[in-house]
């Protein structure tokens, strides 16, 4: 019997939506109803309802500087907090397109997170501040400036772990709320630049064994550390880290990271960019400036699939529902100007 190849005869389908190149995009879906939202480097961003294959759209203007990041409310699907350069987070309405929060913060945003049950929202800056923000009164929490460079950010699927990426490519691994150190992972030899977070957890009969053998310094529940299962570092040494969150955390020899907590990598051929999980935690999306996408199995981490490319990808991301993943990159037309387009892959038929 033929083994079957995942994604082996699905198809792209191109959308037009910005004037200028697409930095990030991110996926939500409702019922049967996807929304893109897309920021664009520039000032606006256009949020989109992707139906049986058909993109409407709605422009969300206020900025005024480029919108490096975007994330929707994991709990409203209405709702969008966007990263500027020009010092201010702001939280939309995508229905009516309207600006509904702004917060002006110390520097220009270029990161932000929303935590899992949606009531804060992490922003990182250039000048390697983090500042959060309780999203009820939109106004910072925790603020916290970083004598090294900081990169993308990430709450666990329990909102109790929170992690850094860093420049000198290095994880941080903090509790939340208190933001105590949990842990440094040394994860790669370069720049850690992205981080994802695996959105399914385990299931276990009993975590209380558990309880035995977490470290004293760790400040994490039991609980916690069984509601997950893997996260993913993309670095600039061209590698995809794959870690086992309770072989991290849940072991009194967690110092010894290399080996025993690290689960397996996958390589491209120049810097990581963008990774993103799919729904059910399967495969692993990710890209560089190789003119690929790959898609990895998160537990074997090899490659089942490579989408091609024409440009470098600035920004992969999965359907949380289905397998439809999102890319967009520095694409040009043939008088070398920014396209604008991003595709969705995962269609039957192109």
């Amino acid at each position: 019997m033929e083994e079957t190849v995942p994604f082996k005869n699905l198809h792209s389908r191109e959308y037009q939506g910005h004037k200028k190149k697409l930095e990030c995009l991110v996926f939500w879906v409702q019922c049967v109803i996807s929304n893109t939202c897309l920021p664009l480097y520039c000032a606006s961003v256009i949020g989109g309802t992707l139906l049986q294959g058909k993109v409407k759209d709605v422009e969300l203007k206020g900025h005024n500087d480029s919108v490096d990041q975007l994330c929707w409310d994991p709990k409203h699907a209405e709702l969008i907090a966007t990263a500027s350069g020009d010092k201010t987070v702001r939280l939309w309405d995508a229905r009516s397109g309207k600006c509904s929060q702004q917060a002006e913060l110390s520097g220009e945003n270029i990161n932000i997170t929303y935590k899992s049950d949606g009531t804060h929202v992490a922003v990182g800056n250039r000048d390697d501040e983090l500042t959060i923000l309780d999203v009820r009164k939109f106004k910072p929490i925790h603020k916290r400036k970083f004598n090294y460079e900081v990169n993308e950010l990430a709450w666990n699927t329990t909102g109790d772990m929170f992690f850094l990426t860093t420049g000198n490519g290095t994880v941080e691994v903090l509790a939340y709320p208190s933001l105590q150190p949990v842990d440094t992972l040394m994860a790669h030899t370069a720049g850690c630049y992205c981080i994802s977070i695996d959105p399914l957890g385990r299931c276990a009969p009993t975590t209380s064994y558990l309880l035995d053998y977490l470290p004293k310094r760790c400040f994490l529940s039991a609980a916690s550390l069984y509601c997950a299962r893997y996260f993913a570092v993309g670095s600039a040494d061209s590698l995809v880290s794959l870690w086992d969150i309770q072989r991290c955390f849940a072991s009194e020899h967690s110092q010894n990271l290399i080996g025993n907590d690290f689960s397996s990598s996958i390589i491209l051929r120049w810097p990581v960019r963008t990774i993103s999980f799919n729904h059910t935690g399967e495969f692993i999306a990710s890209a560089s400036e190789d003119l690929f996408i790959d898609i990895s199995n998160v537990q074997s981490g090899r490659s089942v699939h490579q989408i091609p490319c024409r440009a470098a990808m600035n920004s992969v991301e999965w359907n949380p529902k289905y397998n439809l993943l999102a890319y967009a990159g520095d694409d040009k037309n043939k008088y070398q100007a920014d396209e604008g387009v991003f595709r969705i892959f995962g269609f039957e038929s192109a």
